[in-house]
């Protein structure tokens, strides 16, 4: 096709910050439509954004025959709804990640995907890892680590630290489902370089459980926890252990740390994306440069765009990998839930 013609349901802070600008750097993109969760919300958005068309209802912009691709920037509750209905009207899509707000849902989009071999199905990835990704997997190729011992994932900081600030929709289970925390996000990215676990024990606390609705101001029950702990089984006997909290001031910044055999490696993510690396008679960890040729970075909407036209594959995140990070976030939450081990089948 010369031109894409892109339509987007759910045109939020993240959309208008990454997508739109991402999609209109492509060649031959046009975003032609857009609906939000209200008519105010939509026509001041296309306004803002010279987007022509408006819908008052997303199913009319993914039956619209002028679009080609369909880009979902609402929170997770719409994710499977929208995705199955854009797929059936044949449309590509895009959809903001957490992949939907259960396994269940994340298993409907993966088998709708499979029924539309044609079209392409894409997840927005965790941005987290991007820039030393290809650094990360070539050292651990090439026995940097060893064989990989521990993996350890620390997502902490002081977000719901404040008993007073109002629920976030990221608290509300019918919104946003089982995810919880960075705990999705992290996970997608460590599977980048191991294998996804097979067995998980978890543990999870809300030191708040009641906090103002945004917009009534009544108190209402938080749905999803402050904090939650996590250990993990990965094939080839290694362990995992995880900790995210929104609870903590003053924690330690957001990284992966593998340990292995021979050396570890430890990939700090915030403030700054800085990788960190020693083996086996060295005296201190120290920084890993990122040659230019290898530097990765943002390019979800060149990586779908380009899959569209059937220029190259989908290297992050397709329905897959996502059905895989939403088992573990189930697993994690049953497993906290009922206090006990929840084992996963390795795909």
């Amino acid at each position: 096709m010369s031109t894409i013609r892109v339509g987007i349901v759910g045109l939020g802070e993240n959309t208008r910050l990454r997508h739109v600008p991402g999609l209109r750097s492509c060649r031959d993109v046009e975003i032609i439509g857009v609906c939000n969760r209200s008519e105010a919300s939509t026509q001041k958005v296309a306004s803002e954004l010279a987007i022509a068309k408006t819908y008052e209802r997303w199913q009319d912009l993914v039956a619209d025959d002028e679009i080609d691709a369909v880009v979902i920037g609402t929170w997770p509750y719409l994710h499977c709804e929208v995705t199955l209905a854009a797929l059936a009207a044949g449309k590509h899509v895009l959809t903001e990640a957490r992949m939907a707000r259960n396994a269940s849902e994340a298993r409907r989009m993966c088998t709708a995907a499979d029924d539309h071999p044609e079209l392409v199905t894409q997840i927005v990835p965790s941005p987290f890892g991007l820039r030393a990704h290809r650094v990360v997997q070539r050292l651990m190729d090439d026995g940097y680590l060893g064989e990989l011992r521990e993996a350890v994932v620390l997502g902490i900081n002081d977000s719901v630290a404040d008993p007073t600030t109002p629920l976030h929709w990221r608290q509300d289970a019918i919104l946003s489902g089982l995810n919880m925390l960075a705990l999705g996000i992290m996970h997608e990215t460590l599977v980048r370089w191991t294998r996804n676990p097979t067995r998980v024990v978890a543990q999870a606390a809300t030191f708040t459980p009641m906090r103002p609705d945004p917009e009534t101001g009544e108190e209402c029950e938080v749905e999803t926890p402050d904090c939650v702990r996590v250990l993990t089984e990965i094939p080839g006997g290694a362990q995992g252990l995880y900790h995210m909290s929104g609870a903590l001031h003053f924690g330690p910044p957001m990284q992966i740390q593998l340990y292995g055999s021979e050396g570890t490696l430890k990939y700090q993510f915030t403030p700054e994306d800085v990788l960190f690396g020693g083996q086996k008679g060295d005296a201190a960890l120290k920084e890993i440069p990122v040659p230019e040729e290898e530097a990765g970075g943002w390019r979800v909407e060149e990586e779908f765009i380009g899959a569209i036209r059937e220029e190259g594959p989908i290297e992050f995140t397709d329905f897959s990998r996502g059905l895989d990070y939403m088992a573990f976030t189930e697993a994690v939450s049953r497993s906290a839930v009922e206090g006990r081990p929840i084992d996963l089948i390795e795909r």
